[in-house]
């Protein structure tokens, strides 16, 4: 897997029922104003972005760490793909309730952005583009951003249009373990699930 450092999001989509789905990704990027999002073709959430292509993409700092864990191994599909099944996900009707998240409703409208996320971009995906062989499943989905909403605690105080580098510590999930500031936050479900090996516990030699 080539995870060397990659910032966590949480997707927001609309599933058929026209309720919310999220789902944690951690292969995002962004150029200009298009962000571009990794993910599987057999996900509940590409699904939904395929008929609604309306997105909230929910930027995750370090301390929705324990959040994102718990939903590191659910999915929004009732048919659990036998490949997921086999790793150990279970099937979520409400995942913001079952990872203790509380829904907020965006100014764009769409799906429901995610209140403890201190950055949320809105926007509409325009293009979805195939990646790597035709058996692999994987989808980079090409995102328009057409808004962002930050909390004032990650605003510059004088520069109410730039966010403030220092007050925002953004997630990095590197080879399937959770990272902030540098540091292992917490054992990750996803690691186990994939069968990850497990970290050295000695210090790592200078």
């Amino acid at each position: 897997m080539l995870y060397f450092g990659t910032p966590v999001v949480l997707l927001s989509s609309t599933n058929p029922n026209g309720r919310t789905n999220i789902a944690p990704i951690s292969s995002a990027w962004w150029l200009g104003r298009s962000a571009m999002l990794g993910m599987s073709v057999h996900s509940q959430t590409v699904r939904n972005l395929l008929e609604r292509p309306t997105v909230v993409i929910n930027l995750v700092d370090a301390g929705m760490v324990d959040a994102v864990d718990r939903l590191a191994l659910l999915t929004g599909r009732p048919d659990v793909p036998t490949y997921k099944a086999a790793r150990g996900y279970t099937y979520a009707t409400d995942k913001f309730a079952a990872a203790g998240l509380t829904p907020v409703a965006m100014p764009d409208g769409g799906p429901d952005g995610v209140a403890e996320s201190l950055i949320q971009l809105t926007g509409e995906v325009v293009a979805i583009h195939e990646v790597g062989g035709a058996d692999d499943g994987l989808r980079a989905l090409e995102a328009s951003v057409t808004g962002v909403f930050a909390d004032e605690r990650v605003l510059l105080p004088d520069h109410g249009h730039h966010l403030d580098p220092l007050a925002w510590d953004p997630m990095i999930m590197k080879f399937t373990e959770y990272f902030g500031q540098g540091a292992l936050l917490r054992p990750s479900s996803l690691a186990a699930g994939w069968e990850m090996p497990p970290l050295r516990t000695e210090p790592v030699p200078a």
